[in-house]
């Protein structure tokens, strides 16, 4: 077997660098580099690379020549530009990240209808407040509800195999159709309105594409029923993020979970709001705020280091590769 040479590109691909030798045939040559490759040899290394472990391809960086493998060690490739790509190159993904999301999920859904810390503070103050008994302490339940799946890939399905474990009733909008026989009731995206109205929480899940910027806009959220909750673990300009503050602040939907946002730190400013200036989300008490977390586990760590070590010993044997974007 030939030795070749593997980048980690930049900060992000160096989560996935830890304990990598341990995955693949110690032969081989494995480079890390920084994002913005100004170490001494680093441009040069990116350049002869024949596999690129990296999120980002533009024209800032050199041409990868010699690149046949570009793995994205997440499942967003919207800022690698293929057209950046040497004839013969293939671009892959990884999810992985689909458990520890649906795992955030249900714990945010139940945090309504088992309000553990709540009942936890008042009790403290000799504050009775869920005593059993009580007219007023009685709470709803999970599996009464009916949960709306807006995307149909692999963070749904998960989320949809433990909803149902709940008893929850699930509905789906989908670009594709579904046939699924745990579905309640499937939506295209034309009908998202209908969608919409058809559930007591909806999770958005949609990559962010130009057909999906956007795409939960004012209407939408006004078919929403007017105490459901709306859960983001997508993209944040999936959801219009005017149109989301508006209906947070005026209560015309009961509330929010946001993970995604639409401002994130970047090298220059370590710390920021994650929402445009004048929009003052962390002021909305209808609002759980959370720094795009719900799926960075040492598990989706683990299975996406598992997949990209497992095509590249699929590339270098001339196998069929797995998440070909």
């Amino acid at each position: 077997m030939r030795t070749i040479k593997i980048a980690f590109h930049g900060a992000n691909a160096a989560n996935f660098r830890q304990g990598f030798e341990t995955l693949i045939d110690p032969q081989h040559h494995i480079v890390d580099l920084s994002d913005a490759l100004d170490a001494p040899g680093e441009r040069a290394h990116y350049a002869s690379a024949e596999v690129i472990v990296g999120v980002a391809l533009n024209r800032g960086l050199p041409t990868p020549r010699n690149v046949r493998l570009f793995h994205a060690p997440a499942a967003g490739t919207d800022a690698i530009d293929t057209a950046l790509l040497p004839s013969g190159a293939v671009l892959c993904n990884c999810f992985g990240h689909e458990q520890a999301i649906a795992e955030y999920v249900m714990a945010a859904l139940l945090q309504r209808h088992v309000p553990l810390a709540q009942a936890d503070a008042d009790l403290r103050q000799q504050r009775w407040t869920w005593w059993a008994g009580r007219p007023s302490a009685l709470r709803s339940e999970l599996g009464t509800q009916t949960l709306g799946l807006l995307g149909f890939g692999h963070i749904a399905q998960a989320i949809l195999a433990r909803a149902k474990a709940f008893g929850m009733r699930t509905t789906v909008a989908n670009r594709s159709p579904v046939a699924d026989e745990r579905v309640a009731q499937a939506f295209t995206l034309e009908q998202l309105p209908a969608f919409m109205a058809s559930a007591d929480a909806i999770v958005v899940s949609l990559p962010l594409t130009a057909q999906t910027t956007g795409i939960v806009g004012a209407e939408a959220l006004a078919a929403m029923r007017p105490g459901a909750l709306i859960l983001n673990v997508g993209r944040g300009p999936v959801i219009d993020e005017q149109a989301l503050f508006d209906a947070l602040s005026q209560r015309r939907i009961g509330g929010a979970v946001i993970d995604t946002w639409y401002r994130y730190p970047t090298p220059g400013q370590a710390e920021c709001t994650p929402s445009s200036p004048g929009l003052d989300f962390a002021s909305l008490p209808n609002l759980l705020m959370t720094p795009h977390m719900s799926g960075w586990t040492t598990g989706t760590v683990r299975r996406r280091q598992e997949t990209i070590a497992e095509n590249i010993r699929r590339w270098i044997d001339g196998a069929p590769l797995m998440n070909r974007v």
